[in-house]
This record gives C-alpha cells, structure tokens and sequence, in this order.
C-alpha cells in the first residue's frame, strides 16, 4: 500500500519512515499544497499525511484508494470531512500531542496580559519609573476566566490557571458538565462568558459554525478590561473586530497565536499595538511535541492500513 505526504515543515520524516516502510508500506513525500498539484499525488494513495494541504472535496474525489487521511495537527479545517465522509474515508488527527504546550502558551500570555507586561516593560525602557503606565491594574485572583471551548486543552488551562484564585467559566454546547464540576469550572453561555469574563482563552475548533463566533457584536459585550487570548483557529475571532475593539479602547489587551490568514506580513496591525501579545501560531511547539506529533501520525497510518479503526477520527463516528 501506499501513504503519500503532501506536506510538512519538520526537519526530517525520519520517524514516519521507519514507522511506516517497517510495517511494510511505501511512503512518498511532497511539498504540494494546491489542488493541481495534489491531485495526481494523491490519487493512488491508500492514506494521505497532511499539514497544511488544501485537501478540498476536488481533490478527495480524485482519491480512488483512500482509507484514511490525517493531520499534522489537532484542526482539520484544511480538509474537506464531508467529503471525505461520502466517499468512506477517515479524518483523523492528533488531538494530544502538544496539549502541555498550547495551554502553557495561552496560561503564559494571559498572565502577562493581566499583569500588562508588555506596556510596562516598554515604558520602562523609555525610562519611565513606577507603574503609571499600567493602571489600573486588576488582582489576578480576583478575576474570571472564560474558557470557549472545554477539551483537553482548556481543562488543562483551568487547571493550571486556577491556581491563581481565579474563578473559572467554560462555554462549550458540549460540555462534560462532571469534569467542569471537578475542576471546579461553572459551564455558562457565550453571552454570559463574554459578559462576566475579565480573562478569556479561546480554544474550540474552527468550523462553519464556530466561524467568527467572536465578531463585532460580541466584543460589545467584553469588559474595558477584557483580555481576549487566542490559540485555536484565527477564524473563530473576527480578526477586524478584534482589531477595532483595541484601537478604540473597547477592550484592554489581546493575545494572537493564529490568524485568519496565515503567514501575516510584518505590517499587520496586530504586531504593532503595546497591548497585544503576537506569536506566529507557534503554541504548539516544543521538541517532545513535535517528536510525538510524528510518530503519532505514523501510528495511525500504519493502524488504520492493518484493517484496525482510527484512534482519533474526527468524522465518521
């Protein structure tokens, strides 16, 4: 059988590799991501690895052996599961790999936006002394948190930030109301969230229900003090709402991991305002993660090839 990468930004796929050729399939790897380059790599294919491919409902109906195709990552917003679905083919991906890093990254920034670091640090090295720049400050433990989504990740987030005295909110249409009681988590409405929150970290998935579900209307309803943390998907958030809402005062500080459209360029506004925290959707990384993150996918390949059904499968239930 044959696994075909179209995509991926890792210094070797060596793992991949040695996972998949010693369980006896062939591997080929690319660096395509448009649909007139896809096409003819990927039709032969018994599963398809992909990182940031457009796999779109073209490309996955010129697929004429396709079993399983997964991600390099935890969103699979690049790939067509509808599409996939009708034609009897896994979507998967890897929903644990990098966990401990992603909700480090949004506990990191969210502490420092509270603490409005980044304005004091620069209006330090201009040589202002005291803390005039910052006020008015809040006390940590004296905030709320609002978590928008209550996977793995957020419930690490809650755990980790709750040390901090903070009282912790989740929205989530689905959420595990007895692991949001355990950790000592209120599930609320995203109205609600939106209203009461001083904190907020977003961490669902970007879907076409999820689409900008954090526009213009609802940043009417965030505090003047409100941070708004992302690290999820760039589309969940109205990127020139976001914008706007922190030009005008409406809201205190931001913190971006992920953009509606990626790479930005340096111009973008984001990158240029003191009370924004940018980073170019690199949460996820660590060495231990990207390790794990490869030999995961390559386990799922191989698993799914052996006849077994998918560890993590997003779309077919």
């Amino acid at each position: 059988m044959k696994v075909v990468i179209t995509d991926y930004q890792y210094e070797n796929i060596d793992s991949e590799r040695s996972i998949i050729t010693g369980a006896g399939y062939e591997l080929f790897d690319y660096q395509v991501k448009t649909t007139p380059d896809l096409i003819p790599v990927v039709k032969d294919a018994d599963a398809v690895i992909t990182q940031y491919s457009d796999i779109n409902a073209e490309v996955i109906e010129h697929m004429q052996n396709c079993k399983i195709i997964i991600k390099y990552g935890i969103g699979v917003n690049n790939i067509d599961c509808e599409a996939a679905s009708r034609k009897g083919i896994y979507v998967c991906n890897v929903p644990d790999y990098g966990v401990d890093e992603v909700s480090d990254h949004a506990c990191t920034m969210l502490l420092a936006l509270g603490k409005k670091l980044p304005i004091l640090a620069k209006s330090f090295r201009k040589g202002e002394w005291g803390y005039s720049s910052v006020v008015p400050l809040l006390r940590l433990s004296e905030c709320t948190l609002g978590l928008v989504g209550f996977g793995r990740i957020p419930k690490m987030v809650a755990r980790k930030m709750s040390a901090f005295g903070m009282k912790v909110i989740a929205y989530d249409p689905y959420i595990n109301e007895t692991a949001a009681q355990e950790l000592n988590v209120t599930p609320v409405t995203l109205e609600q969230l939106l209203k009461d929150s001083d904190l907020i970290s977003v961490h669902c998935p970007l879907t076409k229900d999820t689409y900008h579900l954090i526009g213009k209307e609802e940043m009417t309803l965030l505090k003047p003090n409100a941070i708004l943390v992302n690290t999820a998907r760039g589309g969940i958030i109205d990127e020139a709402a976001l914008i706007e809402a922190l030009q005008n005062g409406k809201i205190s500080g931001a913190g971006v991991d992920v953009f509606e459209n990626e790479p930005v360029t340096p111009e973008h506004p984001l990158l240029h305002m003191d009370n924004v925290i940018a980073t170019p959707h690199s949460a996820w990384y660590s060495e231990t993660a990207i390790h794990t993150l490869q030999r995961k996918v390559a386990e799922e390949v191989v698993n799914v090839l052996n006849g077994n059904p998918p560890f993590n499968c997003v779309n077919m239930k």
